[in-house]
């Protein structure tokens, strides 16, 4: 009797086992940071998607912002050097080639060989914002080094994810790895509207505090890099360096002539217009990019 009381016992706790062990988290895939210079960071799974062909333009293609070039290049080699470098804040006018650049410089510096270690590109999207520090947490101990890329950052009425954002870039007792930085593009120079400051200025207990909480979350990025809207001079020196690239076939009265025309259309002149009119003329000429 006491034989079969101790195996339904130890049948029991089996079962208790098992149960237990299926409730347990699944195990996070190992991370190999040798697949890509370039991943997604996916925050439901815990996971960096590698891209295989990202989507990035030759650095000498954008046009009409060599100054703001010229100091993002110099801050993303400093980083992948080993030196001091700051987190980056890009904004201003759409379709200026803010996240381009990003994106071209960050190629630009891995082909480098004075790189202490590779140069990694990781997307963190917006609404991921909240799991910064779980990420950083992911890329403390890695001998690589990380550019994280958020694309049009800002928040709206009510959002919190600004506080994450504020701890992970400066706050916390361990800090920003020292292998990791931040740039995120934004048509905001100070990320939040400017009614939401207001709404917070009035409503407070102390006001003057409230603002300069949400206002100081700019200042967390060491560089603001400011993108204005282009002429119509730089706006055809993009369409022509574009032309010239892709060897499209047309002469530069009627490039000049079609690429105004294309710009009064949309009502615009931006990098964007001009990589939308190229497509338009590389598409009637039956050619491919």
């Amino acid at each position: 009797m006491q034989d079969q009381t101790a195996q339904q016992i130890l049948a029991e706790l089996a079962r208790l086992s098992r149960a237990v062990e299926s409730l347990a988290p699944t195990p996070r895939p190992a991370i190999d940071f040798d697949a890509a210079d370039c991943f997604v960071w996916n925050a439901d799974s815990h996971h960096l998607a590698p891209v295989g062909t990202p989507n990035r333009i030759a650095i000498g293609l954008i046009k009409g912002v060599d100054h703001v070039r010229d100091i993002l290049i110099d801050n993303t080699r400093r980083f992948a050097r080993g030196l001091p470098a700051n987190n980056v804040l890009l904004w201003g006018a759409r379709g200026m080639g803010k996240s381009s650049l990003v994106k071209s410089a960050h190629a630009e510096l891995a082909a480098e060989a004075e790189t202490i270690a590779p140069l990694k590109l990781i997307e963190i999207h917006r609404e991921d914002i909240n799991s910064l520090p779980e990420l950083m947490a992911i890329l403390r101990p890695s001998e690589n080094r990380f550019i994280l890329f958020c694309d049009d950052l800002s928040f709206d009425h009510d959002d919190t994810a600004y506080k994450s954002l504020k701890a992970a870039l400066d706050g916390g007792i361990e800090g920003r790895p020292e292998n990791v930085v931040l740039y995120a593009t934004s048509n905001r120079r100070h990320l939040l509207p400017r009614d939401m400051i207001e709404n917070e200025r009035s409503t407070a207990i102390n006001p003057s505090e409230t603002v300069e909480e949400k206002v100081s979350l700019s200042d967390r990025f060491g560089l603001w890099l400011g993108f204005h809207k282009c002429s119509q001079e730089e706006y055809l020196e993009m369409v022509t360096g574009y032309a010239e690239h892709f060897d499209l076939e047309i002469t530069p009265e009627d490039l000049r002539a079609q690429a105004l025309e294309w710009s009064t259309t949309r009502g615009a002149r931006s990098g964007r217009v001009a990589w939308q009119f190229i497509q338009d003329l590389a598409g009637r000429q039956s050619r491919k990019l």
